[in-house]
């Protein structure tokens, strides 16, 4: 229980509440070299337990409810994007530039699923747009890795050169990335205390009557707004219409979701968004550190103009230091940060069995949301919350070498089937700590307006809550600018 204990002392929730939380650990659940388990299991139950005591604030109940964290479900959920049919069709995955390459000195990692990311590349490397992935392979092999790094950002691309965790720890960024905490929670400004309407209803959804305003791409801050959706808030997403999302990556993360298109250099868009951001309680971000700053959309202006809300920002190597203003993805950072270093081989990098860094932020994020909404409750206040990948791939890193490099110890007592259950509140009696072998148990089928869809099911449990989301996603940018 050391990781719930630290994530929840992140959130700054009561360690007290740390009792209410019981852990099934199932042996083959996201196995690696590093503790990934152990912060996947971390990440979903501080999460699930700022859930649960919001909603016990908010329904009147003598003690929060009962968290229950299994393996098999995070493991599950932690590569929902992998587990997810369309009518049957898997989702494509990495674009054919996204991938490691060989250079002259060590090795490369590059993103570019997206086609703006993909030109930027190949512009980089004065390669046609058509060139192919043996014409890149040859001009990076005569190039050394930090060139790359540098040239492909320079260029607006995205590149990585692969560090070990020693190299990171030394580097400027991982400098400033180590003094920072877990998660950033800062007030801003005066407000009065939050009053929610009580609950009585069944499931119990803690964040009922909460409207969140999700500007947030790809995985991580997708996930957030995911999980706040399942918990009952009215979440919107809004994308620039010139910035497509990938269909596949919307349906993955679209659960419990509307989604809408504006402009915002757009004057009547903008009226729009003014007119939804008067009315959010709580604003998502997930865009490059100061890319919203210039519309107005910093936390401190937010807060001027809508006290009381709840500002989240997530970013890649965090608001500072000399990447500061650098984009990034989990591939990436898994990269600079030694974690792919650590997974592979003197011969090959490798990665970690999920997009862990993605995933665990996500719900460190949405943990951090309602632990601050209970907060609000008593004390007030506008609260900016800031969080980065590269800063939870340091806690991963560091959990790494105080677990002694042995990747998936467990804590707990071996059953007689070979699982482990560590019962610590009231919702361990009869859990079955069985092997996780397959996912089947975590995966259900439901219709959408894009298809019959398989999916995930979420990893935040606790008594009375909700099992599922409460509609499934919809085509990308198709709804209304509006609240419900």
């Amino acid at each position: 229980m050391t990781e719930i204990k630290m994530a929840w002392a992140a959130l700054g929730g009561d360690p007290a509440l740390v009792s209410r939380v019981s852990t099934v650990t199932r042996p083959g659940a996201l196995e690696a070299r590093l503790p990934v388990r152990e912060l996947a299991r971390a990440c979903v139950g501080a999460c699930t337990l700022a859930a649960a005591e919001l909603g016990a604030r908010r329904a009147g109940l003598a003690e929060v409810p009962g968290v229950r964290v299994d393996d098999g479900a995070v493991a599950t959920a932690f590569v929902s994007e992998r587990h997810l049919l369309i009518d049957g069709r898997a989702p494509a995955s990495f674009a054919p530039l996204s991938r490691f390459w060989r250079t002259a000195d060590g090795w490369v990692r590059t993103h570019a699923n997206y086609p703006q990311h993909r030109a930027r590349l190949l512009d980089a490397l004065k390669l046609p747009g058509d060139a192919s992935v043996e014409d890149v392979a040859e001009v990076l092999a005569e190039r050394s890795a930090p060139e790359v790094e540098e040239t492909v950002y320079g260029a607006g691309g995205l590149a990585v050169a692969l560090r070990t965790a020693e190299e990171w720890a030394a580097h400027a960024q991982g400098v400033a990335v180590a003094g920072r905490p877990l998660v950033e929670r800062e007030r801003l400004g005066t407000a009065h205390a939050r009053v929610l309407p009580p609950l009585d209803s069944d499931p119990l959804l803690p964040a009922v009557g909460l409207r969140v305003l999700d500007l947030t791409r790809v995985i991580a801050g997708p996930v957030a707004t995911r999980t706040l959706a399942l918990l009952g808030a009215d979440v919107l997403r809004v994308d620039a219409p010139q910035l497509p999302e990938d269909p596949d990556a919307h349906a993955d993360t679209g659960f419990g979701k509307r989604s809408t298109r504006l402009d915002l250099g757009l004057a009547a868009d903008r009226r729009a968004f003014e007119e939804l951001l008067a009315r959010a309680d709580v604003v998502v971000t997930g865009y490059r550190p100061g890319a919203l700053d210039r519309l107005g959309l910093s936390p401190e202006a937010l807060a001027d103009r809508r006290p009381g809300v709840i500002v989240a920002q997530l970013s890649a190597w965090g608001a500072y230091g000399p990447w500061g203003d650098r984009r990034g993805f989990d591939s990436l950072v898994q990269v600079a940060t030694g974690v792919a270093a650590i997974e592979g081989s003197p011969e090959q990098p490798g990665a970690l069995p999920a997009q862990a860094l993605d995933h665990g932020t996500g719900y460190l994020l949405a943990g951090a949301v309602l632990r601050s909404l209970t907060e609000q409750s008593e004390q007030g206040h506008s609260i900016a919350l800031r969080l980065a990948l590269a800063r939870t791939a340091a806690w991963l890193t560091a959990r790494d070498s105080e677990h002694g490099g042995v990747a998936g110890e467990q804590d707990g007592s071996a059953d007689e089937r070979g699982g482990a259950v560590c019962a610590s509140g009231p919702a361990a009696q009869g859990r079955d700590g069985t092997a996780y072998n397959r996912p089947d148990a975590w995966l259900v089928e439901t219709d959408s307006g894009i298809g019959r869809l398989r999916h995930a099911l979420s990893p935040v449990s606790f008594v009375g809550g909700p099992s599922n989301w409460a509609r499934p996603p919809g085509c990308w940018g198709t709804d209304p600018a509006r609240w419900a």
